[in-house]
């Protein structure tokens, strides 16, 4: 792969790293959303909406869940999700920057991914579960491309 073909490739990743992070962002003040209401009711609404039996396994799951929350929780939640999407946005920004942290970054992140992946597909074979492993997958192996070509450029600058 040529230098602009890996530039346009570390982009792609830059901008599916910052919609992970803006996705995530977003579902944290979602959560916010929910502080101070009566969240057994509101899954029983949901539930009811979607013109679901509340006695059935999932949605019983569902709003059994929902009642577990409360404002404490909630507050975690969110401030998890805070942490994950700035770490996202961070990784996206030195990404688009050429950044060798970052690149790092999302290779270790990529890899700790992997095993959960597939493990994932083990259990049970999806088609979220191998697309999410083949897009990992070819983040892995483009990093390590990447760094190991920045490697060899440094060395041949110096030798």
């Amino acid at each position: 792969m040529t230098s602009s073909g890996l530039r346009k490739s570390l982009d792609v990743v830059a901008v599916l790293e910052a919609a992970k992070g803006i996705v995530v962002l977003l579902a944290g003040f979602g959560l916010l959303g929910l502080l101070h209401r009566d969240l057994h009711e509101l899954s029983a609404q949901v539930v009811r909406q979607m013109h679901l039996n509340p006695a059935r396994k999932y949605p019983h799951i569902f709003i059994d869940l929902m009642s577990s929350l409360n404002d404490q929780r909630l507050w975690m939640m969110a401030g998890m999700a805070l942490l994950y999407s700035t770490i996202r946005l961070v990784e996206a920004y030195g990404l688009w920057k050429q950044r060798t942290w970052a690149e790092w970054l999302a290779l270790v992140g990529g890899c700790i991914y992997l095993p959960l992946e597939v493990y994932g597909i083990y259990r049970k074979v999806t088609f979220v579960h191998v697309s999410a492993l083949v897009v990992n997958l070819v983040i892995v192996l483009l990093m390590a491309k990447v760094l190991l070509q920045k490697r060899r450029t440094k060395e041949a600058q110096v030798g």
